[in-house]
């Protein structure tokens, strides 16, 4: 299967603003979490997704809001991305009732069934079956939906890849694979973990279209993903993505960043996908320095109040720790049963 590039239009329209204030939403948010993680306020884990807000952004951008998605455990861009309250994500963080997962997932599992993201999942690979099943069901009930499955270049090594994209090209479901291509997979390069570093090949191996994609350009990366979900909508199977893109943070809080140069990081954080789309708005005449200003200060406000509502939260009660662990069915028993 041959590999393509997604075109790329040459003009951009005044609602690509949206692009931006997005892209700058999630950018703040992940800045307030190191703050706060930084003062133990948030605890547990914690992998910041500075630096790739064009996938996540470029890619909600191209689906419809009855699609299905799945993410990694750095998500909390994605789940910004696909509707779910600041203010949810946020307590979920702190680990309060109010939080998007009742305070029980935390930043790696963060969960909305009505907003249809499904995850969050701490395990490399992870979501994969999940969102082969997410499609498959859709499939099989003739639903004219997609599910967008977000990865890293890491999860390519596993099992689970192998066999969820054999079984979606044989089944031919409507699913978007999003690899996310930051070229480390924790602490380890890319070229130390693959064979072969094209990426694209091994989707194309399994007998659908597989295309590369500049993950820094946010436009490039939703059209190409409006052209892969067009596709696969119509029931012409899965597509693969890699969106090449760069974290600039460490892979979490606690990684001491020893495998890559600072000059390396330097070198990427030139391609900030914030501040090129920034520039190409600003030189299509579709924003000032002002509007940006605003843009910003809206951002930066609705994080505000993201954390002051987490704050305010409640802690669930001691009484509740075994809900929704263990299934209760002593009053379903019949007689009998009960004798036994």
């Amino acid at each position: 299967m041959t590999t393509v590039a997604s075109p790329v239009p040459a003009t951009l329209a005044p609602s690509d603003v949206e692009l931006l204030r997005r892209m700058l939403l999630v950018r703040r948010f992940e800045e307030r979490c190191a703050e706060l993680y930084s003062a133990s306020r948030i605890r547990g884990f914690l992998h910041l997704y500075i630096g790739e807000e064009a996938v996540a952004v470029g890619v909600g951008a191209a689906l419809e809001d009855g699609d299905n998605v799945v993410a990694t455990y750095r998500e909390h861009g994605h789940a910004l991305v696909r509707g779910v309250p600041a203010g949810a994500v946020m307590a979920e963080m702190f680990g309060k009732v109010e939080g998007c997962s009742r305070g029980r997932g935390g930043s790696m599992h963060l969960f909305s069934v009505d907003h249809r993201f499904y995850g969050g999942h701490g395990i490399v690979a992870g979501g994969l079956p999940v969102a082969l099943g997410l499609a498959l069901a859709d499939r099989m009930r003739g639903v004219p939906r997609v599910t967008a499955c977000f990865f890293g270049e890491g999860a390519v090594a596993e099992g689970e890849f192998h066999e969820t994209m054999n079984l979606a090209a044989l089944w031919t479901v409507p699913m978007l694979f999003c690899c996310e291509n930051n070229l480390y997979a924790m602490g380890t390069a890319l070229a130390r973990s693959e064979s072969d570093t094209d990426l694209t090949v091994k989707a194309a191996s399994y007998g659908m279209p597989a295309w590369s994609v500049d993950g820094m350009d946010v436009i490039a990366v939703r059209e190409a993903t409006r052209r892969a979900a067009l596709q696969a909508r119509a029931g012409g199977g899965p597509v693969f993505l890699e969106l090449r893109t760069y974290r600039f943070r460490a892979h979490s809080m606690y990684d001491p960043e020893l495998y890559r140069s600072k000059d390396e990081v330097a070198v990427w954080r030139e391609r900030d996908p914030i501040d090129a789309i920034a520039r190409r708005l600003t030189g299509a005449a579709l924003l000032d320095a002002d509007a940006l200003e605003a843009l910003d200060a809206a951002a930066m406000e609705e994080v505000d109040a993201a954390v002051a509502f987490a704050d305010a939260g409640t802690d669930e009660p001691l009484s509740d720790l075994t809900r929704h662990v263990y299934a209760d069915r002593r009053g379903e028993r019949g007689p009998e049963e009960e004798r036994t």
